[in-house]
């Protein structure tokens, strides 16, 4: 009884709060307007140069391919390895991969649409949300990598690590989350008797049938949803970059580093990033795992972007900002294991093949970075994940069977 008086009265509180921080921040950019003005032009400028032309491509193909039942099919293909590994629904492979290569913001508005849907429970949508939440490879091997640390080898190991603790941090929460929903995965046990690409094809097809959009129609709504998210990322981007400026005025014993790493993910990181250049061999590998936390996390920036997206899921902050602080925390403590064993021998001038000399950018100049150039090669990556993670399903399903008793 306390404990739900307790949240009626968080809930009747909480428009008064925001409201009042709304009027604190009105009045701080007031007082000083010019200040504010470079902050949010700071912020309009990493996000039009760098995060809109990065993720149109992806959140287009992401309704696109769910609309089509694509998404529908490759979840009955990765079901094994989804729910063995982490305890999650098959629909979810595909915005893992879309997750990993697109960034938080796609991965989440996926899981609100599957849940639309009624492919996940609201438990399992908010899981996978979390679970597909990383940080743009554009981010970490053009801005951080060739743009901050003009290094393309260190872009690569960071993603990797980004990579691998996200990774790893599901597959923790799923054992501490337990089994999957029963209602999310009925019982079917005529179907599980047919074949396994049956199954898939059917599962496509009953979804494509559901959706029933023409072509043109699902294009163009593809692009209208596109671009209504990431106007919102723009927003959430250009008001946190005039909230990091006022918080640096406010409280200036606060070091710059932490609350751009505390509140923005590409702010933090553009802080975090020259202490990285100009440390000696040691002390890099500490400030080089402060950065990786802080991709890790993204900025509370970041999580209330995913969050917006996953409103209709019942989704809150403290438990997905959990899930985020553990992926820092492993994202810290592998990066002191693999930052110099990943940086050393030829692993750190194979990579930078791949992009174009004269790229490399520094401070705030966005402009002179390889976006769209990049978008193919990131496909080919997601495809990559994509039949990794297949493979991966297909051995689970293989073991499995052998281990049915036969009849």
């Amino acid at each position: 009884m306390n404990h739900l008086k307790i949240r009626r009265i968080a809930s009747g509180t909480a428009p008064f709060l925001s409201g009042a921080l709304a009027i604190l921040l009105a009045a701080a950019i007031v007082a000083s307007p010019e200040s504010a003005f470079q902050a949010s032009l700071q912020g309009l400028k990493l996000w039009w140069t760098l995060v809109f032309p990065a993720l149109l491509p992806f959140l287009m193909l992401s309704e696109m391919l769910t609309a089509s039942g694509v998404v529908h099919g490759l979840g009955v293909l990765l079901e094994p390895v989804m729910t063995r590994v982490f305890r999650l629904p098959g629909a979810g492979g595909w915005l893992l991969t879309l997750g990993m290569n697109a960034g938080f913001p796609a991965g989440a508005a996926g899981a609100a649409q599957l849940y639309k849907q009624g492919s996940l429970s609201g438990r399992e949508a908010r899981r996978l949300a979390a679970l597909s939440h990383f940080a743009s490879p554009v981010t970490l091997l053009i801005v951080v990598g060739i743009g901050f640390l003009q290094h393309p080898g260190a872009g690569y190991a960071l993603l990797a690590i980004h990579w691998g603790s996200g990774l790893l941090a599901g597959f923790t929460t799923a054992r501490v989350a337990g089994r999957l929903d029963a209602q999310a995965v009925p019982d079917q046990p005529a179907a599980r008797r047919s074949s396994w690409s049956k199954r898939a094809v059917q599962a496509a097809a009953e979804a494509r049938a559901s959706d029933g959009r023409s072509f043109g129609k699902l294009l163009g709504d593809s692009v209208a949803s596109a671009v209504q998210q990431l106007m919102i990322v723009g927003g959430y981007m250009i008001i946190f970059a005039v909230v990091i400026q006022i918080a640096a005025r406010l409280i200036p014993w606060l070091p710059a580093v932490v609350t751009a790493g505390l509140l923005e993910l590409h702010l933090g990181a553009n802080a975090i990033a020259p202490a990285v250049n100009q440390s000696s061999a040691q002390p890099a590998v500490w400030t080089a795992g402060l950065l990786s936390a802080a991709l890790a996390w993204s900025g509370i920036c970041g999580q209330l972007q995913a969050l917006s997206a996953l409103k209709p899921a019942g989704a809150r902050y403290l438990p997905y900002a959990a899930a985020r602080l553990l992926h820092a925390v492993y994202a810290f403590l592998l990066t002191l294991l693999l930052w110099k064993p990943l940086l050393s021998g030829q692993a750190v001038a194979l990579p930078a093949a791949i992009f174009p000399a004269g790229t490399a950018s520094t401070g705030d100049d966005f402009t002179a970075l390889p976006v769209w150039s990049t978008v193919p090669r990131l496909l080919g990556v997601q495809s990559a994940v994509l039949l990794l993670l297949l493979a991966c399903s297909a051995v689970i399903y293989v073991a499995a069977r052998f281990r049915q008793p036969r009849r």
